[in-house]
């Protein structure tokens, strides 16, 4: 049977992402879901957050569990999170599939802007207390998110390590596979959220330029259309595994 290893987003949990997607999964595939490094009940760590660290981990995760070979989906922030499982550990990847995500996220002035302001909230994160990041949370994010989630999602979001959140935002605007996705060997299949406001049609069209021979699935969702527009999302995320199987 094949294993596939959801990754979630920046600021999600494993839960969070894919919580509507488990079960639909779970009748055709094994399916493994885990908590990024710093992100809900994930790896706690001194060390500042890498992307790298993180592929890393989902490889040590699936070995632990007897899984040898397995297909990465990655949304969003586990779209590098895949794509750097692929470039370092390539013998455990049977495919990719690549969703709301890009090959680089920092290209324009106010991204670069935007991520000089991650940047300096994570060196204060690193060097405040206790109290201070208990604010970072409530104003960075929960007050935001809390008058439209359930009480468990507010829970799942509250057990974040801001200080590896922040820094996590800062890995992402630094990363790009752009000199290198292109020489990808295993099959890839990319879901393109069309109406998306983070990551623009563009950049994920341009990862589709990137990649040979990569088949896109199209969902006319915002960027979080694994959750509030599954209905849509999630037969696609289906498919576009299937269609790794076919290819492999």
């Amino acid at each position: 049977m094949t294993t596939v290893i959801l990754l979630h987003g920046w600021t999600a949990t494993a839960d969070l992402n894919w919580f509507r997607c488990y079960r639909p999964l779970a009748e055709r595939y094994r399916v493994i879901a885990f908590d990024h490094r710093g992100h809900g009940t994930g790896i706690r760590s001194k060390k500042p957050f890498r992307l790298e660290d993180c592929a890393d981990d989902v490889v040590d995760v699936a070995r632990a569990l007897g899984v040898r070979r397995f297909v990465p989906v990655g949304y969003s922030m586990g779209g590098p999170i895949a794509q750097l499982i692929w470039r370092r550990r390539p013998r455990a990847v049977e495919g990719l599939v690549l969703c709301a995500t890009a090959a680089s996220f920092v290209e324009r002035r106010p991204e670069r802007l935007s991520l000089l302001g991650i940047t300096g909230l994570a060196a204060l994160a690193r060097r405040a207390p206790d109290q201070a990041q208990t604010w970072l949370s409530e104003q960075v994010y929960l007050q935001r998110k809390s008058a439209k989630w359930d009480p468990w999602a507010v829970r799942e979001a509250a057990a974040h390590d801001w200080t590896a959140v922040l820094d996590a935002g800062k890995a992402i605007g630094s990363f790009s596979s752009v000199g290198w996705i292109g020489s990808i060997d295993v099959p890839v299949s990319l879901i393109a959220t069309t109406r998306d406001q983070v990551i623009p049609l563009a950049r994920q069209a341009r990862l589709f330029e990137l990649i040979p021979d990569a088949e896109v699935f199209r969902v006319n969702g915002l960027h979080d259309s694994a959750v509030v527009e599954a209905d849509t999302f999630v037969p696609a995320l289906v498919r576009a595994v299937e269609s790794i199987r076919a290819r492999r």
